[in-house]
């Protein structure tokens, strides 16, 4: 069992999104490792969406959302669950994307980064489960790390994933796709 480097994303400048593709069923587990990612607006969110072979970014999903924070001028620190980032496959949540880090704050010293875990993306019976742990510099400055999964819930093989922000551009950082296996 090994982990393998499969792609480097770099964003530099003003991209919109971070979109990868190549996941197939060369491995049941693909990690993601998020460097440095820096938004270009302040206050916004790094979000996430799949996709099959379509190319509209829709796949409903069921997920909870947990963060943890403490502020750089102190007092207690929070670890609370977060309403209003989770989804509920049940409705209308095709095309939402899922945040992974939220309030994202912009200072030159500012970006999040983490792993982002996607099982058994090839399957073509079975949900494709998740899990995210982020940490980033929140713009009310203060640490903020969020736990996030869920599952994608679809039975068609997810063939590629998007990385973006809920407002604005991601100006720079590093998204490296590994394979597990």
């Amino acid at each position: 069992m090994g982990i393998y480097l499969l792609s480097e994303h770099t964003a530099s400048g003003t991209p919109a999104v971070i979109e990868i593709t190549g996941i197939d069923g060369s491995y049941n587990e693909y990690q993601f490792q998020l460097v440095n990612i820096h938004a270009q607006t302040d206050d916004t969110h790094l979000q996430f969406q799949v996709e099959t072979d379509a190319a509209d970014y829709d796949q409903p999903m069921t997920t909870t959302y947990h963060q943890t924070y403490n502020s750089e001028s102190g007092g207690v620190p929070v670890f609370a669950y977060s309403t209003g980032n989770d989804q509920a496959t049940v409705g209308d949540t095709n095309g939402v994307f899922q945040n992974i880090a939220k309030e994202m704050g912009n200072d030159n010293d500012a970006s999040a980064s983490g792993i982002f875990t996607l099982y058994n993306p090839a399957s073509t019976v079975y949900v494709k489960h998740f899990m995210s742990t982020t940490n980033c510099y929140q713009s009310g400055s203060a640490t903020m790390q969020a736990f996030v999964n869920g599952y994608i819930n679809v039975a068609a093989a997810i063939t590629k994933i998007k990385f973006m922000m809920s407002s604005g551009n991601i100006a720079a950082g590093t998204i490296y796709m590994y394979g597990v296996g």
